[in-house]
């Protein structure tokens, strides 16, 4: 009788002990947590519910079950149109936890034989830095990290930084920085100088030493107006109280170095070492280093956030060592914000 009573006292002490164990580690289901991170990413339950092959209802399920353990309400209720983000204050506050606890159970899950699933991040870059920089290095990342896809969208500046801010589904931006909100962090990766770029055999081509006083009166293509390029190359002249003569306007380096070569007039442009921007084009070439603010370029990301372990890679892809991929020598990479950097004004602009 006594031994049969110890043993019914030992099981009733491990039920408690089982009990006290759960009340301390709340049970949360990676499916619950995933519902609530692709509800913040789409906007609505209807498109999180179709990129997870899921019902409303059974969506709406799993967000409810998760509010119920953690004791907090996640996202409005409200039925009908929505204007704005459904998460609530309580959620924003969850979000990043969210996004971590999936990265983590991720990470638990290819502890033993790894997996076969492909991560993706989204990188918005100005066309520039696509076409001279990024097509080539995502080539070689991704022979590098098979399992992370980079996908690009050509944005300019102004609106990489508004993409940032408002769409969780972008990962970082790649871009020369300027008057920046304090909810970003730059880090630098290249300077770029500039250079005057003329058809072959153009007489400045033979002068030793170049001035913007040389070229006041020569037909000048540039970048339109409002872009950061336009801007640096306008203080250049009118900080020498010079009036550049300004015959025609475009969109993008590639377009004004086709302008060039067709023989339209001469152009000011920022120019990669490596040749990749002129290269293949008969056009003759000059460097204008140290008369015109140089454009500082790299990455924007979301100050504070705790980046997934793919975009962490990415960046510490395209960081400089000693030296840059495109031969451009850092100027620091302390990630620091983009207001402490040489900044550019606004622009609607494309380099």
């Amino acid at each position: 009788m006594k031994k049969k009573l110890f043993i019914l006292i030992s099981i009733q002490f491990s039920v408690v002990e089982s009990r006290a164990v759960a009340s301390e580690f709340p049970s949360l289901s990676t499916d619950q947590v995933a519902a609530f991170v692709e509800l913040s990413k789409q906007g609505s339950l209807r498109e999180a519910a179709k990129v997870l092959h899921i019902t409303e209802q059974g969506l709406r399920n799993r967000l409810l079950a998760l509010e119920q353990r953690l004791g907090a309400e996640l996202y409005h209720k409200r039925r009908g149109p929505r204007r704005g983000q459904p998460i609530t204050d309580q959620g924003r506050q969850f979000l990043p936890h969210a996004i971590a606890f999936l990265e983590r159970a991720g990470q638990l899950t290819d502890l033993f034989g790894g997996s076969t699933e492909i991560h993706e991040i989204h990188v918005a870059a100005t066309q520039y830095l696509i076409v001279y920089v990024l097509i080539d290095a995502v080539r070689r990342f991704h022979e590098a990290f098979p399992r992370i896809r980079v996908r690009l969208s050509n944005r300019t500046e102004q609106e990489i930084e508004e993409a940032l801010l408002q769409d969780p589904e972008i990962a970082l931006g790649v871009a020369a920085p300027y008057e920046s909100s304090p909810e970003l962090e730059y880090i630098h990766l290249f300077s770029l100088d500039w250079s005057l770029i003329t058809p072959p055999r153009h007489p400045l081509l033979r002068k030793r030493e170049l001035r913007l006083e040389d070229l006041t009166d020569l037909p000048l293509i540039l970048f339109e107006r409002g872009s950061t390029g336009r801007q640096h190359v306008m203080d250049a002249f009118h900080g020498r109280g010079l009036s550049p003569r300004v015959d025609m306007e475009t969109t993008n380096t590639e377009i004004i170095v086709r302008m060039v070569e067709a023989g339209l007039g001469v152009s000011i442009v920022p120019l990669m070492s490596s040749g990749a921007v002129t290269r293949g084009h008969k056009i003759g070439e000059h460097g204008l280093a140290g008369q015109i603010q140089p454009i500082h370029s790299g990455i924007l990301i979301r100050r504070g956030e705790r980046l997934s372990a793919a975009s962490r890679a990415f960046i510490d892809f395209l960081m400089p060592k000693k030296e840059s991929a495109t031969g451009h020598r850092p100027i620091g990479n302390s990630l620091t914000s983009a207001r402490t950097a040489k900044s550019n004004p606004h622009t609607r602009g494309n380099l």
